[in-house]
């Protein structure tokens, strides 16, 4: 048996291949640094979706027709509903979706997180919330809705750069609990919902909020070392290092880190956050070697995140909202491909429990 499923292969995808020993992740062959180069989230959809829906047509702008229907849903954002955490209140309207397995219902869950957290985030604050504009690309009006402004190049940009960076990565546990759900041929919209509740777990997609915590708990570059070393005398684990998978730094992170230099250079994130972040990174990664030198703890894609989603606008609540905004591709195309070419998902376990008692 091994616990939490470790080297357990259980299904083959032609989707992503995580390279944890050397720090890549391909996705349907093209590698993470060719996609943030040169590709925007709409062309990942359709490279993920290629050969499990028949795709026609411009995706940008079906992805936009799917926006203004979904957002047809927020009428029954009640003040209960809007009271709730983000996410949650974002899978209580996800509910509400059709649980087809067309590429009309994928595409309408795709673009439902970005209909739904700008929205209820709007309405939590006693705004109204913002239709969708079609015409725009999904990472522009998805800001658009938050703000009630057209973001700049570079904010959309750096969006855009995210949602690429996050849409999929292998059989993690909010794709692998999409998988089993799909496995029993229940519709994408019980596979999304699965997965969303899978990766709002903190040791999941819940965890880049309290990267923020622990920068404002560090204040600034030149305390960073000590309350580091403070952290790390008290057992308390540092957030936004280490992986499951990966052994070396986490392409995903220098991936965002980048996005958020050109949105510096743009004026579009304070320069003093920024500094202060790489501090408390280049200390906690010095400290952590030291410390732990058998555990190969480097920056993962949560420390970044965490950085970059906030110099957009987003609260730390909303942090895994966002997560499956990019997400939510990935979860669709594994549903499809485990439906079409795999098994019912049903491992075996070891009864370990009491016997029962012979009669005398």
């Amino acid at each position: 048996m091994n616990a939490g499923l470790e080297d357990v292969v259980a299904a083959q995808t032609v989707l992503s291949d995580v390279d944890g020993k050397n720090g890549r992740l391909i996705v349907r062959g093209v590698s993470l640094d060719d996609l943030v180069a040169t590709s925007t989230y709409e062309d990942v959809l359709g490279l993920l979706f290629d050969g499990f829906f028949p795709l026609s047509g411009a995706m940008p702008g079906a992805l936009g027709t799917a926006r203004l229907a979904v957002f047809e849903h927020l009428a029954a954002a009640d003040p209960a509903l809007v009271a709730l955490p983000p996410v949650d209140g974002m899978r209580a309207l996800l509910a509400r979706l059709a649980d087809g397995d067309d590429l009309q219902s994928a595409l309408r869950l795709v673009a439902a997180p970005a209909v739904f957290i700008p929205a209820l985030l709007r309405l939590k604050a006693g705004q109204a919330a913002l239709a969708p504009d079609p015409s725009l690309p999904h990472a522009a009006d998805t800001l658009r809705m938050l703000t009630g402004a057209m973001p700049t190049q570079q904010q959309a940009a750096a969006l855009d750069c995210y949602l690429v960076t996050v849409a999929d990565h292998g059989l993690n546990a909010s794709t692998f609990a999409a998988r089993v759900v799909a496995s029993t041929r229940a519709g994408l919209t019980s596979s999304v919902l699965a997965a969303l509740s899978a990766l709002k777990g903190p040791l999941h997609g819940g965890a880049p909020g309290p990267v923020l915590d622990m920068l404002d708990a560090a204040a600034s570059p030149e305390q960073a070392p000590a309350w580091i070393a403070a952290e790390l005398a008290r057992g308390h684990r540092l957030m936004g290092f280490g992986h499951r998978v990966y052994r070396v730094r986490d392409p995903r992170a220098d991936a965002l880190k980048a996005a958020l230099r050109r949105l510096a250079s743009a004026g579009a994130i304070d320069p003093a956050r920024l500094a202060l972040a790489e501090a408390v990174e280049t200390a906690a990664l010095a400290q952590l070697k030291a410390k732990k030198p058998d555990r190969p703890l480097d920056t993962n894609v949560e420390f970044y995140t965490a950085l970059l989603l906030e110099a957009l606008g987003f609260p730390r609540a909303a942090f895994t909202g966002v997560f499956a905004m990019g997400r939510v591709g990935g979860w669709i195309a594994h549903a499809r491909e485990q439906a079409e070419t795999g098994k019912l998902i049903r491992p075996s376990s070891d009864y370990v429990g009491p016997q029962p008692q012979a009669a005398a």
